[in-house]
């Protein structure tokens, strides 16, 4: 029969031995160990210091008043890091542990350290408080060091898991974080993952995702030419080729709605070449569709707008040189002057084709300056007056109206590209009003014609590079960037340019410009 001090050193031993098997929560496993710790030496309380990069520390007590704990840390703080920890370190924090507890204590109380040792590494110290002196066996030793073992394969197992938890919350984020959608697949294809973005992207929520079929929530309304994940599948696919699948169409939302993406599904596969599970990112290319859309429009537009003006110079040019015809005077003339404005044409199509160019480059560089609008004004409605007699021109500015921060050469442009369209877009004549006043900090002014007006789908999308609403496109020619740069120009002013839907006969498009400050204003 063994005596009862050596059972109870034998129960604790195989609680420890439980605490190793059985929890993996680093909090948890200390506390149960300086408890145990305590116990099993006969002694009043405990703690456990574990060493890690950034030096020693107190990381869990027993039966200790928190201001002695305190005082334990400072004490540790200052232990210097050695190449031979415990060779060093040990003993130097183990000394420094028993001149503080003998000096708390008035001598009433000793200390003994045990060395936690994983993996031929010093993570830490046990020091039990006890309130007797005693020297050990070699039996008590023996049974010290095996539970010194055992505790410290605990304490680094629970650090290794929190290690692990740690990473796998920190992988968790990212996942969740990412801007593009990421679901994970089991080798049946059902999901394990569902990220935030694919929430997004699809309305379906992760929790009820979770453990259903890939088919049932990835659903094609029209996609590109190419298999479907389970049409790859029964194909041999990954086993029979190991690329990613890239499926690429309008994906069925939960609303019913289609949105376009891009599915890239990436296998993992065991050694035996089985199916683990597959990675799917999943983007939405709406943009990369309207940059296509946008493309194509873009050549269509430009290659209808180019024809016209070269096809016209090539025909009165190749007029004019035919050696076999005598022309009159009027008739050069006539030709020349057509000659010249078709070339203006193309010359003011290459300027907003490179201004365009600039505005997406960011280089649409303004010179600001005060700037007085009644001379412009008064000057841009003379010369409109010249080329249209179909059109009344009137100007309308309210009195006092206060100079504004502009570039000249810039605004002059934003105002014949909404003169031009007033003219353009009414070809039956009528009253075209250009109007002028202050409110508060801003200028607003506004060019309304009597023309049919804008429709309302055109309204919101009038601005957009290339854009041309359908009635737009038959009444007259045009490249749709007009009113994309006139909102650039104004925008890069401080200003905004908007469509006046409260007028129904004709058109009003009004922008506004910042008031000129002078130095004075601007100090206050």
């Amino acid at each position: 029969m063994l005596p009862d001090f050596r059972v109870r050193q034998r129960d604790y031993l195989l609680e420890i031995s439980r605490a190793l098997t059985e929890e993996l929560d680093l909090e948890r496993v200390l506390a149960r160990i300086v408890r145990v710790s305590a116990e099993l030496l006969a002694g009043r309380a405990c703690l456990i210091a574990l060493r890690d990069p950034s030096g020693w520390q107190v990381a869990a007590s027993y039966g200790i008043d928190p201001s002695f704990l305190r005082r334990v840390d400072r004490m540790l703080a200052d232990i210097p890091e050695h190449a031979e920890p415990e060779r060093f370190e040990f003993p130097e924090v183990s000394s420094r542990l028993q001149r503080v507890t003998r000096a708390a204590s008035m001598g009433l109380l000793s200390g003994v350290g045990l060395p936690l040792i994983a993996r031929e590494e010093l993570i830490g110290v046990i020091f039990v408080f006890r309130g007797y002196e005693g020297s050990f066996s070699a039996q008590d030793r023996a049974v010290l060091q095996a539970f010194a073992s055992q505790a410290a394969i605990a304490v680094h197992n629970a650090r290794l898991y929190s290690e692990v938890i740690a990473q796998k919350q920190h992988l968790d984020s990212v996942v969740d974080s990412a801007a593009d959608g990421i679901f994970i697949l089991d080798n049946r294809f059902r999901f394990q993952r569902f990220n935030r973005a694919c929430s997004r992207m699809t309305g379906h929520d992760e929790t009820d995702v979770l453990g259903l079929e890939h088919r049932e929530i990835i659903r094609w309304l029209d996609r590109e030419e190419g298999p479907t994940l389970e049409e790859a599948a029964r194909s041999g696919w990954p086993q029979s080729e190991r690329a990613t699948l890239y499926v690429e169409g309008g994906l069925l939302r939960k609303s019913g709605e289609a949105l376009p993406v891009g599915i890239t599904y990436a296998p993992t596969l065991a050694a035996e070449n089985r199916l683990l599970s597959i990675v799917a990112n999943i983007r939405d290319i709406t943009k990369f569709r309207e940059a296509e859309e946008l493309k194509s429009t873009f050549i269509s537009i430009i290659s209808h707008e180019l024809r016209t003006p070269v096809a016209l110079i090539k025909g009165y040019v190749g007029t004019l040189r035919r050696e076999d015809a005598q022309w009159d005077p009027t008739v050069i003339d006539d030709s020349l002057g057509v000659i010249e404005e078709e070339t203006d044409r193309l010359a003011a199509m290459i300027e907003d084709l490179l201004d365009a160019s600039r505005l997406q480059a960011g280089a649409l560089g303004l010179n600001r300056a005060e700037l007085s609008l009644a001379p412009l004004l008064e000057r841009m409605l003379a010369r409109f007056r010249t080329q249209s007699d179909k059109h009344e021109f009137s100007l309308e500015i309210t009195a006092d109206l206060p100079s504004v921060n502009a570039d000249e050469a810039r605004l002059r442009q934003v105002l014949s590209n909404l003169l031009s369209n007033a003219v353009k877009y009414a070809p039956a004549g009528g009253k075209i009003r250009l109007q002028c006043r202050q409110e508060s900090d801003s200028v607003i002014l506004c060019v309304q014609d009597e023309g049919p007006g804008i429709a309302a789908e055109d309204v919101t999308r009038i601005f957009d590079r290339f854009y041309r609403g359908q009635e737009m496109s038959k009444r007259s020619k045009g490249t749709g960037l007009g009113l994309y740069l006139a909102k650039a120009i104004v925008e890069a002013h401080g200003g905004d340019i908007w469509v006046d839907e409260r007028v129904k006969d004709g058109a009003r498009i009004c922008f506004s410009l910042p008031v000129w400050q002078d130095e004075a204003r601007r100090k206050t």
